[in-house]
């Protein structure tokens, strides 16, 4: 059973008047200090849909005013399709999605001990693995393969990615351009451009901020070219305490929250109505060595914090949870990842990226973690579909036909219950005695996840494309994939 979509809004960590405090204080932020614009024509464009301009400092100012008219047009709701029904993704409110998330540089394989450059074919492999991961709702490429140049590096990871899956693919993009080229790739793929934009089963994120305030311009002509495309983009901003914003949560997320209004004002600028996903990936810093720590639980409260000002300004939200600082699939990378899956979940984050297979502080993946997440986050999406409450589960008559000092062993309100999803019955996470986890060969979590995984690839079909689709891709664009077979 899919349980994509399930409704969180069930954890707040900050009080109405916080999140509003919050939300305040980004405004002052934005009228006051402004976000650094190193470009004549952003400054213009920007200009001329009313924002303050100080040409001398290259700096741009919003009024509440102008924050407050654009965030009208900002669509409260997204649809991420799948090129299968089942996969399609409706963002709003606070139904809840969780899936991988990139761009990591190293990749643990099978088995191994040490990581090593991904390749485009791990892209491929990675996806037939989601393909067949029930619980993880979408794909975000999560490598970045080191075997295709870069001018061709985005429309190879996209190509990659939708041989092997059916579920929504996300990626960035490096040059406006090559934006153009997905499109038109995707395009090939759904039959028509038209086709394409009324399921849009692409989508694009952009790191187009620089934390703290200041305006990455390379990326912003992605942002801009995505806009127009009118396909479906996550704003991603980054700052990370005590480096990139200030050292207390509440900094952090009055900067990030200032710079995600600019981004959706910058949008819709570009084009009324675009559809965008409010976008903080706010992190902890350990200030002993200043490193990233994506597994601290203050990583997921500042992202819980994040889902209470998206819904306050009711667009949906790209979060973030499912990190962890571990340098392997250990006890570790279980805690911290568990942790924060299911905080950001209960808040009811909308597409919640890196909940799947990501670790060492987003720097690598590892097969055997996509499958234990898998199950991570079905035991998450479980606690977000509650406790029934009816006459049925109740359970009022077989309490009363058992009576004291009996069991229900053999009634068949237990024999139904335990045989439906009353309980998650998990893949990979051991639930047996001890001398039958013996007879079973006495494998710890890792080794059976390992032996999922090759399961699922070795039952996975190679190309998910058609062969026309297929041939037709090749015959227009620079595909470095090896053709199956070849």
């Amino acid at each position: 059973m899919n349980y994509a979509g399930l409704i969180g809004n069930k954890l707040k960590l900050l009080q109405e008047e916080e999140v509003e405090q919050i939300h305040e204080t980004a405004l002052e932020i934005l009228e006051e200090v402004g976000i650094k614009v190193d470009s004549e024509r952003y400054l213009d464009t920007l200009h001329d849909g009313g924002a303050e301009i100080d040409r001398e400092e290259a700096r741009v100012k919003l009024s509440e005013r102008t924050v407050k008219k654009y965030l009208e047009m900002a669509p409260a709701e997204v649809n991420l399709y799948g090129r299968k029904n089942e996969y399609n993704l409706n963002l709003k409110d606070r139904k809840v999605h969780y899936g991988t998330g990139g761009a990591a540089v190293n990749i643990l394989d099978l088995g191994a001990s040490e990581t090593r450059p991904p390749t485009l074919e791990d892209q491929a492999r990675l996806a037939r693995l989601v393909e067949g991961l029930e619980n993880v709702h979408f794909f975000q490429a999560p490598v970045v393969p080191t075997d295709v140049p870069e001018e061709d590096m985005s429309l190879n990871s996209f190509y990659a990615s939708m041989t092997g899956t059916y579920k929504n693919v996300q990626e960035s993009v490096t040059r406006p351009e090559k934006v153009d080229e997905i499109v038109e790739m995707a395009s090939i793929i759904a039959g028509s451009k038209e086709e394409l934009l009324d399921r849009p089963f692409i989508s694009f994120v952009t790191s187009w901020m620089i934390s703290p305030l200041k305006l990455d311009i390379g990326t912003t002509e992605v942002l801009e070219r995505v806009t127009q495309c009118q396909i479906p983009v996550a704003l991603s901003s980054a700052p990370v305490t005590g480096s990139t914003s200030p050292a207390s949560l509440a900094g952090l997320l009055v900067q990030v929250h200032a710079e995600e209004l600019f981004g959706i004002v910058l949008a819709q600028i570009f084009n009324e109505g675009s559809p965008v996903l409010y976008g903080p990936v706010p992190a902890a810093a350990n200030m002993r060595n200043m490193a990233y720590l994506a597994g601290a639980p203050e990583t997921g409260m500042m992202n819980v914090g994040a889902v209470q000002l998206a819904d306050y300004i009711d667009v949906p939200i790209y979060s973030d949870g499912g990190e962890t600082d571990s340098k392997v699939p250990d006890t570790q990378a279980g805690i911290e990842g568990a942790f924060n899956i299911l905080q950001v979940g209960l808040a009811g984050g909308n597409y919640i990226h890196h909940a799947a297979g990501m670790m060492e502080s987003m720097l690598s993946v590892a097969y055997e973690k996509f499958v234990i997440d898998n199950d991570v986050i079905g035991m998450a999406t479980r606690v977000l579909r509650g406790i029934d409450v009816s006459d049925e589960s109740l359970a009022l008559d077989v309490i009363k036909d058992v009576g004291p000092g009996n069991n229900f062993l053999t009634e068949e309100h237990t024999i139904k219950n335990s045989r439906s999803e009353e309980f998650y019955q998990p893949k990979v996470i051991d639930r047996e005695d001890r001398n039958t986890w013996k007879e079973n060969g006495a494998r710890e979590t890792r080794e059976r996840s390992r032996e999922r995984a090759r399961e699922i690839l070795k039952d996975s079909q190679n190309n998910l494309l058609s062969e026309n689709v297929d041939r037709k891709i090749r015959q227009r664009f620079n595909i470095h994939l090896s053709e199956p077979g070849k």
